[in-house]
This record gives C-alpha cells, sequence and structure tokens, in this order.
C-alpha cells in the first residue's frame, strides 16, 4: 500500500470505500464493539467514575472496546477488572444497543461479583454501588449506561431476552443533554 487512498464505488457494492490507489486494498470502517456489565452488588449496580475523557468525571457501567482475540464475554470481564478492579460473573446477555452517531455496536451483560471486593482501577477515579434511587443520574456519562440500567431494572429476577434501542433513539443517533459529540467510547 502506498498510503494514498481514493474513495471507489466497486462493483456490487452499495457505497465508496477507501481504496488503495497502487494495490487496491479496501480499507473497510466498520463499527467498533463496545462490551460491558451492569454488576448487580447487594441489591445494587456497580458504577464508575470516569478518569479519562469522553466524559471525565461522570458515571458509567464497566465497558470499553472489545479486543481482538478476545471473545465478548471475555471482554466485558476484563473491562470490569481494568476499571472496577472487579472479578465477576456473568450471568447473560442483557442489551445491545446500536449507535450510528458513533459508529458503535454494544453488547451489555447480566453480572455479579465472582470474587469480594472492588475498587477504582487506572480508568477510574471512583467505584461505587449504588442503589437504585441513589444513582447520580445526572451525571451518567452516556445515554446506553441510564438504557442498561432501566433494563437490567425491569429484568431483575426474571432474566429473559436481550433489549435493544428503545423506539426514541432506535438508531443511537441522540447524545446526553450537554455531552459534545465526540469519538471515543460511549
Amino acid at each position: 500500500m502506498s498510503g494514498q487512498f481514493d474513495l471507489v464505488r466497486h462493483d456490487g457494492d452499495d457505497r465508496e470505500r477507501l481504496t488503495c490507489r497502487d494495490c487496491g486494498f479496501v480499507a473497510y470502517e466498520n463499527p467498533k464493539i463496545v462490551v460491558g456489565s451492569v454488576v448487580a452488588v447487594d441489591g445494587g449496580v456497580l458504577l464508575c467514575r470516569r478518569a479519562i475523557e469522553p466524559r471525565r468525571g461522570f458515571w458509567t457501567l464497566p465497558a470499553g472496546y472489545l479486543e481482538m482475540h478476545e471473545t465478548a464475554e471475555e471482554g466485558a470481564c476484563r473491562e470490569a477488572w481494568e476499571e472496577a478492579r472487579a472479578r465477576i460473573g456473568l450471568e447473560g446477555l442483557l442489551a445491545v444497543y446500536s449507535i450510528a452517531r458513533l459508529g458503535q455496536v454494544q453488547l451489555m451483560y447480566r453480572a455479579h461479583l465472582a470474587q469480594p471486593g472492588f475498587e477504582a482501577g487506572p480508568e477510574s477515579l471512583d467505584v461505587r454501588v449504588f442503589s437504585w434511587n441513589d444513582i447520580p443520574w445526572d451525571e451518567i456519562a452516556f445515554p446506553t449506561v441510564r438504557w442498561a440500567l432501566h433494563a437490567w431494572r425491569e429484568g431483575a429476577g426474571h432474566p429473559g431476552p436481550p433489549v435493544f434501542n428503545p423506539p426514541e433513539d432506535a438508531r443511537g443517533i441522540r447524545p446526553l443533554p450537554g455531552a459534545a459529540m465526540v469519538g471515543g467510547a460511549e
């Protein structure tokens, strides 16, 4: 590859793709996969205060980008360790969210602590367990955190099939009020 790319519409394709002028390599741009979990602890949920942008200082679920050569489940467990130093057990897929504005697909799991203990990891300023009524709703980092928390609560005690984007944001195009539309993990 020479590093010189043009937008080309290839036969049988419905859109232009970045294509190397010299060798014809097509640089496909595909959505990123985010994995995370709603970790139930003593009737509450584990939340992490972000130490990184975007939305530094806001509360989120332990979640992040899936890495190469790991399963979605392994990624969700790794993210809980990295962000909350929590060893978790997964109980099933809670939700699948499509975030078109960021090119993301998010897989959120139901989980519990597999071993006691948690603390802030390098990407978190703080980690706490919140009862439902004490969740800092005005300080939630991303719309999908709200969606996943509500899906978890609605399915508590009787988990069913995964849920998807709410009808009012079926394509995942609305950021939270006051949230900048930036790249990066939602």
